[in-house]
């Protein structure tokens, strides 16, 4: 039998995609380190202790990234997959959102990964090994209004995962980019939360049309986190990963979109937030 698979994950806390991971990962056996901010930690207590340890991660930080991919290695010898899930929703029209706001997404959800990924590499490369699971969305493909900062930052995340997927090939490490669609966890109640402390001046007339769009993928119909997790498991730990995992509700409609000419796609985002009317 081989030795157990030792992943690390981040953005772990229960009620996310990540805790989900933790769980499809331990199922199939693997060795899993459950990781996220120190205020969260409790919120991982429940994840079963035999097969996960919790660890503090703060990916914005280089300090707290070294400490975590450290000891993991100083415990298991390796690190066989990387699952670069935190990430924090990020909902306002650009002219008005605050730069602070912006920036914070882009360090968590952006640089954050790119901060594991130049943490975890040295240790892969040596063992001529290894999968970096970078998870993206399907709007970093399709950019919708009122999320364009989010937006912006996970199709940064997209164009990392294909440079990464080519720089990373010489040393036997995979690059896997997930693009989620709608899937149910606790993202968008805390989207909606953030926008109480937004007062909008151009966009006051927007504010209920802002809000759906904060809550857009917790519809009812939003695909099941436990079935997506372990979805994206089963594929990570294929004989051949996938380059891409495209997987959850609306991708079908995104496809469409992404290959609908732009006024298709104007229109459509328009009617559904909107902004097909004139602000008098």
């Amino acid at each position: 039998m081989s030795a157990p698979k030792v992943v690390l994950i981040t953005g772990c806390a229960k009620g996310g995609i990540g805790y989900e991971y933790c769980k499809a990962f331990a199922e199939q056996n693997c060795l899993v380190f459950a990781s996220d901010i120190p205020q969260r930690r409790q919120d991982m207590s429940d994840l079963p202790s035999d097969r996960v340890d919790v660890l503090e991660l703060d990916v914005t930080s280089d300090e707290s990234v070294a400490s975590a991919v450290n000891t993991v290695i100083s415990k298991c010898g390796r690190l066989d997959i990387l699952v670069n899930n935190a990430g924090i929703g990020s909902t306002g029209p650009l002219a008005e959102l605050p730069l602070d706001t912006i920036r914070k997404a882009w360090e968590i959800n952006t640089l954050g990964q790119l901060r594991l990924v130049q943490q975890v590499v040295p240790h892969m490369a040596s063992q001529q090994s290894g999968i970096i699971v970078n998870v993206g969305s399907v709007v970093g493909n399709i950019s919708t209004p009122w999320a364009g900062s989010y937006c912006a930052s996970k199709a940064s995340v997209h164009a990392m995962s294909n440079s990464l997927r080519l720089e990373l090939r010489p040393f036997g490490i995979n690059v896997v980019l997930v693009m989620p669609g709608a899937v149910k966890s606790n993202l968008g109640n805390a989207n909606v939360e953030k926008l109480e402390n937004y007062d909008w001046k151009l966009y006051k007339d927007f504010k209920e049309a802002i809000v759906e769009r904060a809550r857009a993928s917790q519809g009812n119909k939003a695909s099941d986190a436990t079935v997506f997790a372990r979805h994206v498991v089963k594929k990570v730990l294929s004989p051949k990963p996938p380059k891409q995992i495209v997987f959850g509700y609306m991708t079908g409609l995104f496809s469409v979109l992404s290959w609908s000419p732009l006024w298709v796609r104007d229109w459509f985002f328009a009617t559904r937030f909107s902004l097909n009317k004139k602000v008098i």
